[in-house]
């Protein structure tokens, strides 16, 4: 049945990180405006995932602050994206009755509650829709299992990559996780996007692993959370997998740095184990932030032998 009442449009034009943490922001939305037909502006490829929040009736396509052509007209928009002011700005064109979005003067939005950027990323949109009357529980994060069957049932998952270099452990250091998950009879594959193919098969082969266990650029975003889903552990870094495994509660290592935790990490769960040397420094640096570095591909094996053992 088609919803036929006010139209609410929210903005998260961002990467799979940044949907999944906005999750219980988008529910508490829901809850509160169960008539609205609830539009997500993202990614197309976002979709089915968005869509499986149960709070989501459709996705709008968008990448950045691009212009949301044909985006309007909306009864309410909600600025999940950013602080403003070009955020609030876009959402602003669409001449919506109401603007729900951090205070920004320089957009001429000063009724939103104020931005703190030390505020855990999950926090925040929880924070920004309770302001408005929508309570939000920052624990509300599980997704339901993934309709599509994992493509490696039961392996330990090891993702190298990230959106940028300062996020990347060395390939040298994964490969020396995988070998070892290996020798102890784990089967091991290792995942990428199609962009980072060299890097998967650089773990792979270094690793002594079989060619098989490349799963690069051969899992689209379907694929990719029902292989983390069914997964005995993931290992990977300050990433949008990293997050999938929140969702689906499956055991995991984390490798933080340079952001640290208390902004982007998982909730305080036993089953995701964290590494931080405590050191901050650039997100977007062309070059493996020196605190990552610190972690040590010794820590990384001693962190997912006690994953594995303790969820067996």
């Amino acid at each position: 049945m088609a919803v036929t009442g006010p139209r609410v449009l929210v903005l998260r034009a961002l990467g799979l990180g940044d949907l999944l943490t906005g999750v219980p922001a988008l529910r508490a939305l829901r809850r509160g405006m169960p008539g609205a037909r609830i539009t997500l502006a993202a990614p197309a490829a976002l979709g089915p995932l968005a869509r499986s929040t149960g709070a989501v009736d459709d996705v709008h396509p968008a990448d950045g602050l691009a212009p949301l052509a044909r985006a309007g007209p909306v009864d309410t928009a909600v600025n999940l994206h950013g602080r403003g002011p070009q955020s609030h700005r876009l959402l602003g064109s669409l001449r919506p009755g109401q603007l729900l979005a951090f205070a920004c003067a320089e957009a001429g939005h000063t009724g939103g509650p104020r931005w703190d950027p030390a505020e855990h990323e999950v926090a925040r949109w929880c924070r920004l829709v309770s302001a408005y009357g929508f309570g939000a529980d920052p624990a509300d994060l599980d997704l339901p299992a993934p309709p599509a069957p994992s493509p490696a049932t039961g392996a330990v998952v090891v993702h190298p990559g990230a959106a940028f270099p300062a996020r990347r452990w060395p390939a040298e250091r994964f490969a020396a996780v995988a070998a070892a998950l290996r020798d102890r009879g784990e089967r091991v594959v290792v995942t990428g996007a199609p962009g980072e193919a060299a890097l998967a098969r650089r773990v792979v082969e270094t690793a002594g692993l079989d060619a098989s266990a490349d799963l690069s650029g051969r899992t689209g975003l379907p694929e990719l959370a029902a292989l983390v889903a069914g997964a005995r552990l993931v290992v990977c870094g300050d990433t949008g997998v990293a997050h999938l495994a929140t969702a689906y509660r499956t055991p995991s290592v984390l490798l933080f740095g340079p952001t640290p935790p208390a902004r982007w990490g998982p909730p305080d769960r036993a089953e995701h184990l964290v590494l931080w040397a405590g050191r901050r420094g650039d997100p977007h640096g062309r070059e493996p932030d020196p605190g990552l570095l610190e972690i040590s591909a010794g820590q990384a094996v001693e962190a997912a032998g006690k994953a594995l053992t303790a969820n067996r």
